[in-house]
């Protein structure tokens, strides 16, 4: 298998694998070329042409990574075209965020555990969200620092 078809088949699994959680699979794939790109820095045309998506369809999910922090844009001089990377730490910022998404939804469930009271039967599942979150801000607020490799 070449090179090129294996770095496909890699690319193909990262969409897979954050299609899961929701995420268009052509982000998906543009995030698993990104990552693995040479030179890091892709126009709209070479990433089509990588992973084989329509300038449309690539256009909407390039802003949506954007918006998301997974991605930053320049130009260059004399040149109208833009160049896609993966942002420093964009998986960091990503997780971070998410992290942040835990403690809002805590505050949430916190709420409607107040607003139904004690009734079990209405607020089994609140409770149960609630629990769910709170033991994963617990782990999140352990968890030690993310070490950097050098490179």
């Amino acid at each position: 298998m070449a090179e090129d078809e294996r770095l496909l088949g890699w690319v193909e699994q990262v969409a897979m694998y954050l299609a899961r959680d929701g995420v268009p699979p052509i982000a998906g794939r543009i995030l698993g070329w990104l990552m693995v790109s040479d030179p890091p820095e892709q126009s709209a045309g070479q990433i089509s042409a990588a992973i084989g998506a329509s300038r449309a369809s690539l256009t909407m999910n390039l802003r949506l990574l954007t918006s998301m922090g997974f991605l930053t844009w320049r130009t260059r001089p004399g040149d109208r075209t833009m160049y896609y990377r993966m942002a420093d730490d964009a998986w960091q910022a990503v997780v971070r965020r998410q992290i942040a998404g835990i403690a809002s939804f805590l505050d949430i469930t916190r709420q409607g555990l107040d607003l139904l009271g004690p009734d079990d039967v209405k607020t089994a599942r609140v409770r149960q969200a609630h629990t769910t979150f709170a033991w994963m801000a617990k782990v999140f607020d352990n968890a030690p620092p993310i070490e950097t490799e050098d490179p």
